[in-house]
């Protein structure tokens, strides 16, 4: 009898082995979908610091030389004036542009709100001041245009508003900023300039003698075949 039950024990105990193994492989998630949900979460969370909290952007043009040049990927800190700190003069900010939302600038601050502006023979005053002068900021025109021609070398005084930044180019002869179209409003800011984490020496794709070959594809063997010639690698990770 003992062993009758014994047996019976036994049996239950593989029995319920088997049931769950058949369970277990009946419920298991096929490895392409953990692919997936791994990626999806990893495309959420991406997606979740790309809205709140860093942004990556390409510098478009030359105006922010020697400090950014044409073709730096940066990273921008999108929580940098959320927390009590404000923006103060020497910070490069990127900003939505006040006479068109839609397009995106990176300048320097140079004065705030209150502070009073004045340009004189390419010499920049805050305040009856000279502004401290960026290391990287450079004028490249030795010549000095009169201010009833144009706002470049002779500019103000002007009184920033309050809650504004008034903003320069560090190439300052070859930049749009503040002095021809006015401060930006603490609202239009984006967020601060961190670092540079790539940097592209700006280039033309060559042609190509097939034409069914679609430009996607051009500029992916383009990038490939001069990766190491184009990529300005002294600049990676640049501090900002």
């Amino acid at each position: 009898m003992e062993q009758d039950l014994l047996i019976q024990e036994i049996t239950k105990a593989e029995n319920d082995v088997h049931a769950r193994k058949v369970l277990d492989t009946k419920y298991k998630k096929p490895l392409w979908r953990e692919y997936l949900e791994t990626a999806i979460i990893a495309l959420v969370a991406a997606l979740i610091l790309r809205i709140f909290v860093v942004s990556a952007y390409r510098v478009s043009s030359e105006s922010m030389a020697d400090t950014l040049f044409e073709g730096d990927y940066i990273f921008v800190n999108k929580l940098a004036y959320d927390f009590g700190a404000e923006p103060s003069p020497g910070d490069i900010i990127v900003f939505k542009y006040p006479n068109n939302p839609n397009k995106e600038y990176i300048k320097r601050i140079v004065a705030v709100g209150a502070d009073i502006v004045q340009i004189a023979d390419k010499v920049v005053y805050v305040n009856e001041e000279v502004a401290a002068i960026p290391t990287e900021s450079k004028n490249t025109d030795g010549r000095i245009i009169p201010g009833d021609l144009s706002f470049r070398d002779n500019f103000g005084p002007y009184e920033v508003p309050f809650d504004q930044y008034f903003v320069l180019g560090d190439n300052r002869d070859d930049s749009r900023d503040s002095r021809f179209w006015g401060s930006v409003p603490k609202e239009n800011i984006i967020g601060k300039a961190v670092f540079v984490y790539w940097s592209w020496e700006p280039g033309e794709a060559p042609g190509w003698e097939f034409p069914y070959i679609v430009e996607t594809v051009q500029w992916i063997g383009y990038g490939l075949f001069n990766f190491p010639s184009q990529t300005r690698w002294e600049r990676l990770g640049t501090s900002l």
